[in-house]
Order: C-alpha cells, then sequence, then structure tokens
C-alpha cells in the first residue's frame, strides 16, 4: 500500500491543505482541500472515499469531486462512513440547496454517488487491502482507521481526544508500523481542546503511554499560526517516542 498525503494542516492559507490522504490510487481518506491538488486524471482514478467525520474540513471536496467526475465514469464514487456520517451528508450537504444529490443523479438506479455504511471494527476489503474503522471520541461521531496491507499496518486516528478504546484497538495490531495521531491545539489551549473533542501535547503525552507497540509517530492537524509551538511542547513532554510533524506530499509506502 502506498500513502500520499495531500492535506494535514488545521487550516488552510500558505500552502496548508486540510485533511486528505489518497491510498494507492483510487482510495481516498478523508476528503478535505487537499484533495484540490490532484490532476482530473488522478481525480478520475478515485474509486472510494473513506471518511473519519462530518466536519467540513474533512468533507468538503466530496462535492466537488463527483460534481467534476461523475459524468466522466462509468460507476459511482462510493462514500464509506459511519450511518451517522452519510446521514449528515445528505441532510445537510446534498439536499438539493448546498449542493445537488448525486446519489440521485443521473438517476437512483445508476448515480454518480453512492453511501456504504460501515460500523466501528468491521473491516472492508478491497483487492488485498484492508481497511478497519476505528473507535473515536470527537465533538461528533467519527472514526480513525487501520489500513492494513498485510505486511504492515498504519492508523489515522482522525479527529479524537482520549479514548480508551482507541488504544486498545491499536494494541492488537500485531504489523503496526506508523501512526498518524492528531494534535489541534496547544498546550495554553487545553480547554478548547476538550470542549471540542481534539488532543493537546499534556494530554497527547499521557495517552501514548498507553501505546505498547513501537512505531514510527506523525502528528497532524496542526492548527496555523501555533504549529512550531504545539510540536515543540509536544517533542519537550514525550521522549520515549520518534515524533515528526506530519507534511503534505508525504509518501508511506507499507
Amino acid at each position: 500500500m502506498k500513502l500520499k498525503v495531500l492535506g494535514c494542516g488545521g487550516g488552510i492559507g500558505s500552502n496548508s491543505h486540510t485533511t486528505a490522504m489518497l491510498l494507492d490510487e483510487d482510495i481516498l481518506i478523508d476528503a478535505g482541500t487537499g484533495v484540490g491538488t490532484l490532476a482530473l486524471d488522478d481525480l478520475l482514478k478515485i474509486d472510494h472515499v473513506f471518511v473519519t467525520h462530518s466536519h467540513l474540513d474533512h468533507i468538503a471536496f466530496i462535492p466537488f469531486l463527483v460534481d467534476t467526475t461523475g459524468s466522466l465514469r462509468d460507476r459511482p464514487l462510493i462514500v464509506h462512513a459511519l450511518p451517522a456520517t452519510l446521514e449528515c451528508l445528505q441532510k445537510h450537504i446534498f439536499n438539493w440547496h448546498v449542493w445537488p444529490d448525486f446519489s440521485r443523479i443521473p438517476d437512483a438506479v445508476r448515480p454518480y454517488m453512492r453511501y456504504q455504511p460501515f460500523a466501528v471494527g468491521e473491516t472492508i476489503v478491497l483487492g488485498s487491502r484492508r481497511i478497519t474503522p476505528l473507535p473515536a471520541c470527537h465533538a461528533v461521531p467519527a472514526v480513525g482507521f487501520q489500513l492494513d496491507s498485510g505486511q504492515a499496518s498504519l492508523v489515522f486516528t482522525g479527529d479524537t481526544t482520549a479514548n480508551d478504546g482507541l488504544w486498545e484497538a491499536i494494541n492488537r495490531i500485531t504489523n503496526l508500523r506508523y501512526l498518524i495521531i492528531e494534535s489541534a491545539f496547544s498546550d495554553v489551549k487545553h480547554d478548547i481542546a476538550r470542549r471540542s473533542g481534539h488532543f493537546y501535547p499534556a494530554l497527547l503525552a499521557d495517552e501514548l503511554n498507553k501505546l505498547q507497540h513501537d512505531a514510527e509517530i506523525y502528528i497532524t492537524h496542526l492548527r496555523q499560526g501555533e504549529a512550531e509551538l504545539t510540536m515543540q511542547e509536544i517533542l519537550a513532554r514525550i521522549s520515549r517516542f520518534d515524533l515528526r510533524r506530519l507534511m503534505s506530499n508525504q509518501i508511506f509506502e507499507f
């Protein structure tokens, strides 16, 4: 498996894009503004979008993706998510007011887009690739994902805060190689981090003590204007692991 980071920022501007990652050539993990960096030929190869949760920075480019490619494809784009997330997309985005309902265009039998619900812990198998939604704790229903090639696994937590279920699931993964985990706020903003369901360095340090594997760990969702401060706080608090900042265009092969 090959994962390319299209966007991993907590905001936009100055070449920062919100969360989106391209798995091989045909799968998106979230669809934030990073999707807009792809060429049309690349967009046409995408058959699946796996969505962690319904917040705009993770779903903003699903409408543009299906609108741009729908009439040029011979099969629907499949959007995989929790039932609550799919309901939110249907009710608040693809509702004919904000955007057309592409699950019924050109008709309900041959739509440009199809919704596919999943449950936490339910593995979706696409060829030799296994994608498993993991528990997350956020302001809205959310998941992370285990991406398993058979040889190794990468875990992307999505947006989450302290969550014992996540660590229980991760610690059961015997071939974990990479962990991408968020820290959306610096320590001084711990209150808003807690209220919005995000990590901050002090809490992240406590939670990483629950990880029972050695893995390469990358920090994502750093906010514009305080990314350097947040990374400094993380590195000052955590010495057990080799922690690095996730960067756009970074590629993981596993």
